[in-house]
């Protein structure tokens, strides 16, 4: 069992338009055929806010109104994952009544590729 918490926010709405989709749609013009096949895999995309460890004594202690301290400080940019692996980082917007994340800084797609071997 794990010590480790990781509070997320998950992002489910794609209907998000920007200029990457764009340069995304130019760019799939020049992709072999046998990447299209996995461009309609679903991916899970969540924020990681922070995480802690804590002893399961600690953990069992935990109420409504407990306070848990992350670390990670105010004011950091959040990590953006997805299916777990580290793609970027952003800061918390409001768009409408939602939650969303402006990307601050994105691992290139060498470095992604990277982490999967």
């Amino acid at each position: 069992m794990s010590e480790e918490q990781t509070p997320q926010t998950e992002v489910a709405d794609d209907s998000l338009d920007t200029e990457a989709d764009e340069q995304s749609f130019s760019a799939a013009a020049n992709r072999p055929k046998n990447l299209e096949v996995v461009m309609n895999i679903p991916v899970r995309l969540s924020m990681e806010v922070g995480h802690t460890k804590m002893s399961i004594r600690s953990l069992l202690k935990l109420g409504k109104g407990s306070v848990v301290e992350l670390a990670r400080m105010a004011g950091e940019p959040l990590d953006v994952l997805a299916n777990g692996t580290l793609i970027a980082k952003g800061e918390v917007v409001v768009v409408d009544e939602n939650f969303g994340i402006r990307l601050t800084d994105v691992v290139s797609p060498e470095e992604r590729l990277q982490t999967l071997s």
